[in-house]
């Protein structure tokens, strides 16, 4: 019974599929750590005329986690381990994928991110609280600068951020908050990857149907997001009324 359930298992079949596809990606590494930064950029600028043009980003995937591994291994110590691949993959294609904690979904959903921002059309990254945008931006801003990318983070009405490595902003005791630049709200949705706070989301998408005029509004259109704690998020946080004033 043991084998015949794992033989109907699904969730077996489909994770054997992704590790497949893990390994395609385990392949190039040996020529991408030849790269320089330079190089590793230029390869990520090819990818990104690829996705503008309109190709697949499914046929993009392989080459766009590969490339973003290497990224974090260069800038931030962190190498994506097979199965963190396989959870990118699985966050890429809109499914949920569950992680304890301490499994790396930051370092996950890095791969997803950087896939979906290359068409320049921007994606998001919703936490669940201010310090948690904050930090994720500003530990995984490294990657997507290397690779050409900007990163936004929007935690409030006046707390809206680019990340930048050449602003210093040396009261913050935690290096990850330091390279924070302050920005206008429009410019921090603008970016190719933004983090945000559900709620403030909430609030700006409230705000922006109120406005008057287009240029008052914030937000560009939907096309890519990643909901983390998804279960608190669009379970428990659902029963909380976002009201804002017409005054």
């Amino acid at each position: 019974m043991v084998i015949l359930s794992k033989l109907l298992d699904p969730n077996e079949r489909e994770v054997k599929r992704h590790l497949a596809v893990a390994q395609a990606v385990n392949a190039l590494e040996p020529e991408l750590k030849e790269l320089d930064d330079a190089g590793l950029r230029a390869r990520s600028d090819e990818l990104r005329a690829k996705a503008v043009e309109g190709h697949d980003l499914d046929e993009l995937l392989i080459d766009a986690f590969a490339i973003c591994r290497e990224a974090a291994r260069r800038t931030i110590g962190l190498r994506h381990f097979d199965v963190q691949l396989v959870g990118g993959i699985v966050l890429h294609q809109g499914k949920i994928a569950e992680m304890k904690t301490g499994e790396g979904k930051t370092l996950v959903a890095s791969l997803a991110l950087y896939l979906n921002a290359l068409a320049g059309k921007g994606v998001h990254l919703v936490t669940v609280n201010d310090y948690l945008a904050r930090r994720d931006a500003g530990w995984m801003g490294p990657i997507y600068h290397l690779l050409g990318l900007s990163v936004g983070i929007n935690v409030g009405s006046t707390a809206t951020y680019i990340y930048d490595p050449e602003y210093l902003d040396e009261t913050h005791p935690d290096s990850r908050l330091q390279h924070l630049r302050p920005v206008t709200k429009k410019e921090a949705y603008a970016a190719d990857i933004t983090y945000a706070t559900n709620s403030e989301l909430a609030f700006d998408y409230l705000r922006d149907n109120m406005a008057r005029d287009l240029s008052q509004c914030s937000q560009r259109e939907l096309n890519y997001g990643i909901v983390d704690e998804v279960d608190s998020i669009l379970i428990d946080e659902a029963r909380t009324p976002h009201i804002i004033s017409g005054q």
